[in-house]
């Protein structure tokens, strides 16, 4: 029993001790380790949570985008139908300006050909030459007559 008690006594002394002192280190050790997850833990929730707030930026700011190219594209597409507009405007009014010289043009060139061809048509109905008539008030008495009917009937 003696020899237990001393073995006892130096292990409690020298062994004892030093297995305190392992456990020990292995609780701080533990302890650290899950004080370091738990940091972890807390810091990615943060960048989690940075990360969430980013994206929802983002989607407000392409959202912002989209609503601006849509307004940008809707105000193109009314300048360009109105410059459209302007130019088939400009362009009718400019074939209307054409046809009515053309119009004119065409209507003095066939007064000048039906008066020649009355001239010659009365000259052989009367058997001479009426020249000097095609250069008469009668001709232009005919045309204004003939001008006042179509504008009466246009009307």
């Amino acid at each position: 029993m003696v020899t237990f008690a001393v073995v006892f006594a130096c292990m409690a002394r020298v062994l004892l001790p030093r297995i305190n002192n392992v456990l020990d280190e292995r609780r701080d050790a533990t302890e650290g380790q899950v004080e370091r997850a738990e940091q972890l833990s807390r810091e990615a929730g943060e960048v989690l949570a940075r990360y969430r707030e980013e994206i929802a930026a983002a989607r407000h700011e392409a959202a912002r985008l989209r609503q601006e190219a849509l307004e940008q594209g809707t105000e193109l597409i009314a300048g360009i139908r109105a410059e459209g507009l302007r130019e088939r405007e400009a362009m009718v009014v400019e074939a209307q300006a054409r046809l009515a010289a053309d119009r004119a043009i065409a209507e003095t060139e066939l007064r000048g050909d039906i008066v020649s061809l009355a001239t010659e048509l009365a000259g052989r109905l009367v058997g001479e030459p009426l020249e000097g008539v095609a250069d008469s008030e009668v001709v232009d008495r005919f045309f204004a007559d003939l001008d006042a009917r179509s504008a009466a009937g246009s009307h």
